[in-house]
């Protein structure tokens, strides 16, 4: 994984907690943290889309390190896909906008993850798919191969995938044009 990655995860690390608690207390107290996180990230999205006079639901989860919310199509209506934007644009910056909401809220930089519409769920699934077969490519020929530039979302994703099969990968480039190489592992 890549010091990008590796700078966030130590971070996470950092919950405020006791270090003399033990391994289930500092678990507990930071799904608190997450939950806590969650809500303040709904009650501000909730206030946007009011004051914005947009539909939606909002569904509010941890995905394994952080908050996830998801801004969702309502009994009222659907979500306005342009709350996603070209090349996921929008969604970025009300994400930003989200995490900053939340940290003026709790004092603590977060890493909340926001999703409109499925578009992210949907993103992973096709950056999940492309993973593997890169995965596969590397496997066979026994040679690094690089992914086309990403945002750090996707490049967490794929890294992801690239641990899990056991191979290698680091981020190279800058940003925006920030890409993944898989390696054979060593």
């Amino acid at each position: 994984m890549d010091a990008e990655s590796a700078t966030e995860d130590s971070s996470d690390e950092e919950s405020g907690q006791d270090e003399a608690a033990g391994p289930s207390t500092k678990a507990s107290g930071r799904r608190s943290q997450l939950e806590r996180e969650g809500e303040v990230a709904a009650d501000f999205l909730e206030t946007l889309l009011d004051i914005c006079d947009l539909d939606g639901d909002l569904d509010v989860d941890i995905d394994g390190d952080r908050a996830a919310v998801a801004i969702v199509d309502s009994d009222e209506g659907r979500v306005p896909r342009r709350l996603v934007g070209q090349d996921a644009q929008v969604l970025e910056a009300l994400q930003e906008l989200t995490r900053l909401a939340v940290q003026s809220e709790t004092g603590e930089r977060s890493r909340l993850m926001l999703d409109v519409a499925g578009h992210r769920a949907e993103r992973r699934s096709e950056l999940v798919r492309m993973a593997k077969q890169a995965i596969d490519g590397v496997r066979s020929s026994g040679e690094s191969a690089s992914m086309s530039p990403m945002t750090a979302f996707e490049r967490k994703v794929v890294h992801d995938e690239v641990l899990s099969a056991g191979l290698h990968s680091e981020s190279e480039g800058s940003e925006p044009r920030r890409y993944v190489v898989i390696s054979p592992a060593s």
